[in-house]
């Protein structure tokens, strides 16, 4: 069986990825059951050249296929912010989820309600021999005030969906992985990884 790797170290994100490739005919590794620890600086100037980056180094170095996502939230009352920077988005030291999530809300404040946003996600399979390809999901909502839900991640718990009445921290996983942003881009790719693989 073809092995697949997926280029990150964020849990949440492996958690994800692995419901949505469940039935792919492939086995699924992470990072860490071959011993990669890298630190790949997401220093691209958009979602494709940071994923395409993570992809090709965890390719390159494991010799497998891998797949990386680059994600983030952009809020139309913040021009697109935060962006590519969404999990860099906060001035505080060490900043965890719930800091950013703050941080946003606080930029926020002076905007007329409602905040309408998008979560992105681009992702990108690299083979061993350098090749890539990639795809694209969107899920549209709008930024609350206050925090809802105990799952998901990020900036899941301040996301209502839109037409869904919930955030995406409210979603169980099997609802999320229906509507989301990420969920959305792994279908648009399973094609190419089903050709590869």
């Amino acid at each position: 069986m073809t092995k697949l790797l997926l280029a990150t170290r964020n849990e949440g994100k492996i958690k994800e990825l692995q419901e949505l490739l469940q039935g792919l005919d492939a086995e699924i590794l992470i990072p860490g059951q071959l011993g990669l620890n890298l630190e790949i600086a997401e220093s691209g100037e958009t979602y494709l050249e940071n994923a395409a980056k993570k992809a090709g180094v965890y390719a390159a170095e494991s010799k497998l296929f891998s797949l990386a996502d680059d994600s983030g939230l952009e809020v139309e009352a913040l021009s697109g912010a935060p962006g590519i920077y969404s999990a860099r988005y906060s001035p505080k030291a060490g900043a965890d989820d719930k800091d950013r999530r703050d941080y946003l809300i606080e930029q926020l404040q002076e905007q007329p309600k409602p905040w309408p946003a998008k979560f992105h996600c681009t992702v990108v399979l690299a083979t061993p021999e350098g090749e890539t390809n990639f795809a694209v999901g969107e899920c549209y909502g709008e930024i609350i005030p206050e925090e809802r839900g105990a799952g998901g991640f990020g900036y899941d718990p301040i996301f209502m969906v839109s037409n869904l009445g919930k955030t995406m921290a409210e979603l169980n996983m099997a609802e999320k992985n229906q509507v989301s942003h990420r969920s959305r881009a792994i279908k648009a790719i399973l094609p190419i990884l089903a050709a590869h693989l």
